[in-house]
């Protein structure tokens, strides 16, 4: 299986060190051995979402170590529970995705919980994308490309719907706790694995009236992706992002009317199949205009050249053929008027919709008994 597929990625979030000093709230040897395994999990699992190269089950394990011993300062473990007195203790600094340059701390345990765990949705898209780049992608890679995409939307769906809600004070707008970055994230990531799933369907040379709706299906989740960054209206932090999202949107309408052209070439109806291809041919050019702006664009992102990627080739070559016959069949057989307008397309595919994943955060960690909780004792701090 030839690479078919080719992902925008905004950097990956960087984080402050976090030491988890008590500052002489407590003198129990659990506790002091709670803290330093925060430390130790927390440094760990920030230097494995650096590699987007490694398993799965290496990231989930380093992720899941951290975030059961963080639950702990979250959520009380004595027997009235409720919110950990501990929430509020330490301060966590995070740069954004779309702006490595500014950070934005709170002291809020949540607000870790939060940062570190888009940034593993950032690491399965970066993940996704770097097996999506081999030459040669096996059926087995694109499994894991399409789970990774599915489990990146699932955690931004999870953080934005049950977690972010709860931070104090303002979102800073443009972080990546922005309702709107997050919902675009979401779009993307489903989209991304539909695409998956569009390749798969082509491969197996499913109808192409099935392949239409799936196109559009997916062009359709690119522009809603679009238009969550373009309700921010900053060109300096997402002007490459949403020339991304554009050209994809264009790129899969233009494979939704292609597919849709052979399908009603298939069934006798020339005139229009003329048409919906004269409308593909149009939107494949509207998706390399969108490379051309999308490579002139300035940003804190990697120059890709999409337009050279193998992902547009077959596309543009089917284009031309299935013109080219209709064309031809329409001036010696059909003889029938190709409309104005083009043809409507499949509203809704019946097979291969992709939705997010479903994710849920690991429990507190056995170590956080309601003793080792209690030996915290916060009137003890020390003051500077």
């Amino acid at each position: 299986m030839a690479s078919s597929f080719w992902f925008h990625r905004n950097p990956i979030k960087a984080s402050a060190q976090q030491k988890f000093d008590p500052k002489g709230c407590t003198t129990d040897g659990q506790a002091l051995r709670i803290c330093g395994e925060l430390r130790q999990t927390r440094t760990r699992l920030l230097e494995i979402l650096a590699v987007p190269a490694e398993s799965i089950a290496a990231v989930v394990t380093a992720y899941t170590s951290y975030i059961a011993l963080l639950q702990g300062l979250i959520q009380a473990t004595d027997e009235r529970g409720g919110e950990s007195k501990l929430r509020f203790f330490f301060k966590f600094k995070w740069t954004s995705s779309l702006d490595p340059e500014v950070g934005v701390e709170q002291q809020d345990a949540l607000f870790d919980l939060i940062h570190i765990s888009i940034t593993l949705g950032l690491w399965y898209m970066k993940h996704a994308a770097l097996l999506a780049a081999n030459e040669k992608i096996t059926a087995e890679d694109a499994k894991e490309v399409h789970r990774s995409l599915r489990l990146a939307a699932g955690i931004f769906q999870e953080m934005q719907t049950n977690y972010t809600g709860r931070l104090l004070g303002d979102v800073n707008k443009g972080s990546d706790t922005d309702p709107r970055i997050l919902l675009a994230l979401i779009s993307q990531c489903t989209a991304e694995a539909q695409e998956v799933t569009l390749a798969r369907a082509v491969e197996m040379k499913h109808t192409p009236s099935l392949i239409s709706a799936l196109a559009n299906e997916t062009a359709k989740m690119f522009s809603g992706a679009e238009a969550s960054l373009s309700a921010m209206k900053d060109d300096h932090f997402t002007s490459k992002w949403v020339h991304y999202l554009r050209l994809k949107a264009s790129l899969y309408e233009a494979f939704a009317y292609c597919y849709s052209g052979e399908s009603l070439l298939a069934g006798d109806q020339c005139g229009p199949a003329v048409r919906a291809l004269q409308e593909s041919d149009k939107l494949f050019s509207a998706a390399l205009a969108q490379c051309k702006e999308y490579n002139k664009a300035k940003g804190v992102y990697a120059n890709n050249r999409p337009e050279e990627a193998t992902f547009f080739r077959p596309l543009k070559l089917r284009i031309g053929r299935i013109l080219e016959k209709c064309d031809r069949e329409n001036g010696m057989i059909y003889h029938q008027k190709v409309p104005v307008t083009p043809p409507t397309l499949e509203l809704k595919a019946t097979y291969g919709l992709v939705s997010p994943e479903q994710f849920s955060l690991p429990p507190v960690h056995p170590e956080w008994t309601a003793q080792t909780y209690k030996a915290f004792d916060l009137s003890r701090i020390k003051r500077n």
